[in-house]
């Protein structure tokens, strides 16, 4: 029987349950397919009781016995949550909110990263763990952490304080430098010395936008720098498995991109909500972005939910096949490991009615039954392609834009993650494959680059952006684009000032939809008709736009841009910019850029997709998709998945993954799920994560 290279198994706490049902678990383990654990992730108080007290014991017994019964160990460095000990000896680990009150024990997280005396702590923990199983043949990869920043966004602690003034000393060099990049002149903030400033704790009202988004650098890079204070420990003490940690998805306070390089393989956490309509859409953009943060490599979802979750303010489970269907999702968006949380259900905790492989409940039951039939389909898959260039279009998401554009004191709030997910969308439900970049990363091998809201634009990312529409790429971008620098901060010259001749606009003004002003001379210039109609589409935050001969809605600007060169597509037909462009197309070099000068609504994005789409020569996966079927290709792989009511049937030529059968069809029920083999030349096999030998 073929052996796949996917790894399947779960968040494993034997230190939460006697000993006495630790083989149990592992004859269930391997009835389920689980052929690797992630291991005492939440285990520091059972490893170190008290400061001076180790008990590994435990720990090798449970670690000989997964090596005997075949299951592989991702070995946790247990930092996540320090014990009673450590702040009631060392309050100063703890973090403090805004307002200067600590966050105490009793949860979890709940350490200052910035702390010196909490990395010390930590880091000898590490290090013990990595001199005692650096060479065990059962550890076959490094948990650090987990989740950083999950629950603790930011901390105002001194250690925090100290902390942001070494790093701001290292990035600006002066105190100069650093006024004139957070524009201190206004409102009396000039700064004398790096030891005048502290973090933005609670203030009378805005804190300086310049600054916030230092601020938000700086915290993930102090969460970074846990992580890779534990990596070098690791590497020191002889470490040669692979080592990261697990992501969240589209998680704000980290900057994920910046974090890639230092991940041997990419981890993610993903739990789409069961009452969430978009579910699919924003699972499947979290595992696009997942993959593209280190091209070529396949990830691993480290947690997902058997069932319903805890945490939500109502926790329904999951429809029948939903959890093959989900995992299937990661699979085709380039996964090689497939993992939960958690093994065995707890029976104490606030994770106590969270779902997992082994319920509550015992294996007489339909989770037991997923996951099992689960564990055997991902084995019958065989070797899998390596996640390649598999996408002709790209979309642009960067966090340091994410940052600034969601800071007060715009002309209107933006929900960046919300508009981002809106355009990949209309991707999504035709079939077409998306890369997720950043903006210095748009070029050759794209078709189509679609840029939303892309307000601060750093010069690195406008030149690459301009390299690639010159050299014969599409783009679409707008509105709310090229505002600020990497500083957020105005250019001298106005707005759309590096990619202005690229779009062939002149921006004069960002006309704000929601509270926009209808009274004065600009209504009463217009007729009563016209003036009554901007009046209403203002209380609505809306406006009218014409595109390819209908009428479309717009919200959040209705901008005012003049032509220096583009073409006008659309033009708006309400509110104060009635008759001025609405959606343009420029030619610039080889290539194109359109423009929509506000943000399309509904059917809206669908239409400017199809036209972009027939523009630039991106095309679906599948041809003739059926309404509600998500496809995706990973190298000569395409995985179809049913995420309708009613079954479908898709036509595609290739081979069944898991049964070798030729077909020219498949047929999915609800929540079916269909692997086909239809080759590509780029395609080329993946190297396993890990040694299928150890398992």
């Amino acid at each position: 029987m073929k052996r796949s290279n996917v790894l399947y198994g779960a968040d494993y706490n034997p230190d939460q349950w006697p000993e006495e049902v630790w083989d149990e678990d592992v004859r269930l383990m391997r009835e389920a397919g689980v052929n690797i654990v992630s291991l005492g992730i939440f285990a520091w108080s059972r490893i170190q009781p008290a400061e001076h007290v180790w008990d590994f014991a435990w720990l090798d017994t449970v670690i000989d016995k997964l090596h005997a019964g075949g299951i592989s160990v991702n070995l946790a460095t247990a930092t996540a949550s320090p014990p009673p000990w450590v702040s009631a000896t060392y309050p100063e680990t703890l973090p403090v909110d805004e307002s200067g009150a600590s966050y105490w024990p009793g949860s979890r997280q709940h350490f200052a990263p910035s702390s010196p005396t909490y990395r010390r702590l930590a880091g000898e923990l590490v290090r013990r763990l990595a001199e005692r199983y650096v060479k065990h043949p059962a550890v076959v990869m490094w948990h650090v952490g987990n989740e950083f920043g999950c629950h603790l966004w930011m901390d105002f602690s001194d250690a925090a304080r100290d902390a942001y003034r070494v790093w701001l000393a290292k990035r600006y060099g002066t105190i100069d430098a650093l006024n004139a990049a957070w524009g201190t002149s206004f409102w009396s903030q000039t700064y004398g010395a790096f030891h005048e400033i502290f973090p933005p704790r609670l203030a009378p009202y805005s804190h300086n936008p310049s600054s916030m988004l230092d601020w938000r650098r700086f915290t993930s890079d102090m969460l970074l720098e846990c992580y890779l204070a534990e990596r070098k420990i690791l590497l020191d003490a002889g470490a040669t498995q692979p080592i990261t940690t697990n992501f969240m998805g589209p998680f704000k306070p980290a900057d994920y991109r910046r974090w890639a390089p230092h991940m041997d393989v990419i981890a993610d956490d993903c739990y789409p909500d069961p009452a969430n309509p978009h579910r699919i859409r924003d699972a499947a953009f979290q595992r696009d972005l997942i993959r593209s943060l280190k091209p070529g490599v396949p990830w691993m979802l480290w947690e997902q939910a058997t069932d319903a979750v805890n945490w939500r303010p109502g926790n329904p489970g999951k429809r029948p096949g939903a959890l093959m269907a989900e995992t299937a999702q990661s699979i085709a968006r380039g996964a090689d490991g497939i993992m939960f949380f958690q093994w065995r259900q707890s029976r104490a905790g606030s994770e106590k009615f969270h779902s997992a492989m082994l319920p509550h409940a015992g294996t007489s039951t339909r989770t037991w039954d997923a996951v099992t039939e689960l564990g055997a389909r991902l084995a019958a898959l065989g070797d899998l392609p390596a996640p390649g260039r598999d996408a002709q279009v790209a979309l642009v998401f960067d966090w340091e834009n994410w940052w600034a554009v969601e800071e007060r004191d715009h002309p209107t709030e933006i929900d960046y993650l919300a508009l981002t997910l809106e355009w990949y969308g209309a991707f999504h439900e035709r079939g077409i494959q998306v890369d997720i970049i950043a903006p210095e990363d748009a070029g050759a091998g794209y078709d189509l680059v679609i840029a939303p809201v892309l307000y601060l634009l750093r010069e690195e990312g406008a030149s690459a952006i301009a390299r690639f529409v010159e050299d014969g790429g599409t783009l679409v971008t707008g509105p709310f684009t090229d505002i600020v620098d990497e500083h957020d901060q105005f250019r001298s010259g106005g707005f759309l000032t590096l990619l202005g001749d690229v779009v062939g606009l002149r921006y004069e003004d960002f006309g704000a939809l929601a509270g926009e002003s209808t009274g004065g001379s600009g209504v009463g210039a217009l007729s009563a008709d016209a003036a009554q109609a901007a009046r209403a589409a203002a209380a609505r935050g809306t406006v009218s736009f014409s595109f390819e001969g209908e009428t479309h809605a717009g919200r959040l600007v209705a901008e005012t841009v003049h032509t220096a060169g583009a073409t006008v597509l659309g033009t708006f037909e309400t509110g104060l910019q009635a008759g001025s462009p609405a959606i343009t197309q420029h030619r610039f070099g080889a290539g194109e850029a359109w423009y929509a000068a506000t943000q399309p609504s509904g059917d809206a994005i669908g239409a400017i997709v199809d036209a972009v789409v027939a523009a630039s020569g991106a095309r679906s996966v599948v041809a003739d998709l059926p309404a509600g079927v998500e496809v995706a290709r990973r190298g000569d792989l395409v995985t179809l998945i049913n995420h309708g009511d009613a079954p479908v049937e898709v036509a595609i030529d290739g081979t069944d993954a898991e049964t070798g059968a030729a077909v020219a069809q498949v047929s999915l029920e609800s929540q079916g799920v269909a692997f086909v083999l239809a080759p590509v030349e780029s395609a080329v096999r993946s190297a396993p994560l890990v040694d299928a030998a150890t398992f």
